[in-house]
């Protein structure tokens, strides 16, 4: 059956159900006692919290936000990390035809304060009482919140006590429209204040419904990890609403450092991730063969080359029964200790954000847990194309979902480009920007599409290849554009470095800020008996050009000499949430680094550096 029914250009109506609050009814009839989520003990194992707990909650969660007042059209916003009181109240909130608003939890105060008085929050939930004494004041200071909410402590402002109320006080759920309101994810901000995206019930159901249409593979018997925060589009309609419409459960990373072993105890069988997860392991891996050397890396290599033959031969549309068995033998004897690693269960991934680097996508499908690269924005709720296990082109975002259309528009880009910017044309445009009507005009087209303000073009065969960010494009000074971003992914793959941002608008070439990867580097001072502190090694002129040639050979496979950034200045300090230099989805924050270190990139086109 079709998703949706067109009724002329770019004109569509909803498959049923068309909101969540339906979407989430008829999951938990069918999926009562099917375990939802996973969550850690103090013993740490896992206890399960099955869809009719979580049902029971959601229903008493919405009796409470009744009592408090909120009705059709109210905010109510949460500042919290993945937990299963996030889905409770989300979903509590969609049974009041309220909007959700979602937080992060490592953000800087004032984007607090901004996203609350500009999207007008009603309730406000939180998850700490540390969190709760930093907002606190803004109960006199916002005139729209009147409540908040504290999840871990007890007393008359928790949530226990509003999930009480509510069952003492049990109201009926509110079917919602599919163009009502659902949710309001902010953008990050990376240019300025940011922008309230306003997704609808039909947005979103569209999306996971059309991503999930793809994937037939994935049933009640799978299981993840949630690692992306609910707070952005792609985990809340890649992986909560969509694990929700097929039965699914869901574990929980509680922090970037304890990843491996919230793998290893979860056991995922899917993950909704982006591809720096997968660079850190594949540079893990690759440090460790060439530390160990020897009979390891031996046959490390071995099974590399006997995964790199059955793939050609597969793209070729043969097989050769001693080249699977020489396969075979490998994957056992190599390639299951690395998905050991993931939790010994995992069959594939939706990496997002950034395009999985080719050599890194081809080593993961040939260790037997494949990467698929997908293309969205907030805007787009946000899925637009997806790579998938039918339809798989490394280097690709994948095809174009069902129901959408992407034009490539040329007129924008430089004249002989082969590719555009991409337009998007579906169910999954947004209704715009909260408060900010002319934004939403410089963006939405005269006939309902959405400009990504994204570079791309498509192959022969549908696929479809992001090419640059226009938003982050620039010009040398002899005319030639950049996209820093495209470059700076790939100099991230070394492993001496953390981070960098290339920078060069106007100037006359590219310069490159690069924070290393201290902890790779002290294993290097170590061995070459040099001080390890961070201050020594970026003063030390050895270790500083060791780097920048890396770079430079590593950029020169793939980028013009006008790209290569000819200056480089290494950085004690990384790019964080606490200086501001970053998003919560680790986007970088240019202006605000630039702003930081303008002083140092002033002098690097000094003619005296």
């Amino acid at each position: 059956m079709d998703y949706f029914t067109e009724k002329g250009p770019f004109m569509w109506t909803y498959e049923k159900p068309d909101n969540l609050v339906e979407w989430w009814i008829e999951s938990v009839k069918k999926f009562r006692d099917n375990t939802l989520f996973w969550v850690r003990n103090d013993r740490g194992a896992l206890d399960a919290m099955t869809y009719g707990e979580i049902g029971r909650r959601i229903d008493n969660a919405r009796g409470g936000l009744a009592h408090a007042g909120i009705g059709e059209g109210d905010f109510v916003g949460i500042i919290a990390n993945n937990r299963p009181e996030w889905c409770v109240l989300s979903y509590a909130t969609y049974g009041r035809n309220a909007r959700f608003v979602p937080m992060y939890e490592k953000e800087l105060f004032r984007t607090w304060q901004y996203v609350l008085t500009d999207s007008a929050v009603k309730v406000l939930i939180v998850s700490s009482e540390e969190i709760y004494d930093k907002v606190k004041g803004l109960l006199d200071e916002i005139p729209t919140l009147e409540k908040i909410v504290v999840i871990d402590t007890d007393g008359d402002n928790s949530l226990k006590a509003l999930e009480k109320t509510g069952a003492d006080h049990p109201v009926e759920p509110i079917v919602p429209s599919p163009d009502d309101i659902a949710v309001l994810i902010y953008t990050s901000g990376t240019t300025g204040d940011p922008k309230g995206v306003l997704l609808s019930h039909g947005n979103l159901t569209y999306t996971s419904r059309g991503g999930y249409k793809i994937y037939p593979e994935l049933s009640e018997s799978h299981v993840g990890l949630s690692i992306l925060p609910w707070a952005h589009s792609y985990a809340l309609s890649g992986e909560l609403n969509n694990w929700i419409q097929f039965g699914g459960s869901l574990g929980f990373m509680r922090d970037v450092t304890t990843l491996a072993e919230d793998l290893k105890l979860v056991r995922p069988t899917y993950l909704v991730c982006v591809p720096r997860l997968f660079n850190k392991i594949y540079d893990g891996i690759m440090a460790r063969m060439e530390e160990e050397g020897g009979l390891k890396k031996k046959l490390f290599n071995a099974a590399r080359k006997a995964a790199q033959e059955k793939r050609k031969l597969k793209e070729e549309g043969r097989s050769s029964l001693v080249a699977g068995l020489r396969f075979a033998f490998f994957d056992k004897l190599v390639f299951s200790k690395i998905r050991a690693g993931f939790g010994g269960r995992l069959v594939g991934a939706l990496t997002g954000s950034a395009v999985m680097n080719r050599e890194i996508g081809e080593f993961f499908y040939d260790v037997g847990a494949p990467a698929f690269d997908c293309y969205g924005l907030s805007e787009t709720s946000p899925a637009v194309a997806m790579n998938c296990r039918k339809a798989y082109r490394l280097g690709s975002v994948g095809k174009v979902l069902e129901g959408q259309t992407v034009v490539i528009d040329p007129s924008v880009v430089e004249e002989g480009a082969d590719d555009g910017e991409m337009i998007v044309y579906g169910p999954n445009v947004m209704k715009g920007y909260h408060h900010k009507p002319e934004e939403t005009q410089k963006v939405m087209t005269a006939d309902g599409g959405f400009r990504t303000g994204d570079r791309g073009r498509f192959d022969k065969d549908g696929f479809l290849y992001m090419t640059g960010r226009i938003k982050e494009q620039y010009k040398l000074e002899n005319g030639k554009y950049v996209f820093p971003s495209s470059m700076e992914e790939d100099i991230k793959l070394l492993p001496n470095v953390a981070n960098v941002m290339v920078y060069g608008e106007g100037r006359p070439y590219n310069i490159c800020l690069v924070h290393p990867d201290f902890e790779v580097l002290g294993k290097y001072a170590e061995k070459n008996d040099i001080p390890s502190d961070p201050e020594s090694l970026v003063r030390n002129r050895a270790v500083t050009d060791m780097i920048e040639k890396e770079i430079i050979e590593w950029l020169k496979k793939k980028y013009g000499g006008y790209e290569i950034p000819k200056k480089y200045i290494f950085l004690v300090d990384d790019f964080t949430r606490e200086n501001d230099m970053i998003t919560p989805t680790m986007k970088l924050k240019r202006r605000i680094v630039k702003k930081g270190y303008q002083d140092l990139i002033d002098s690097a086109y000094a003619k005296n550096w």
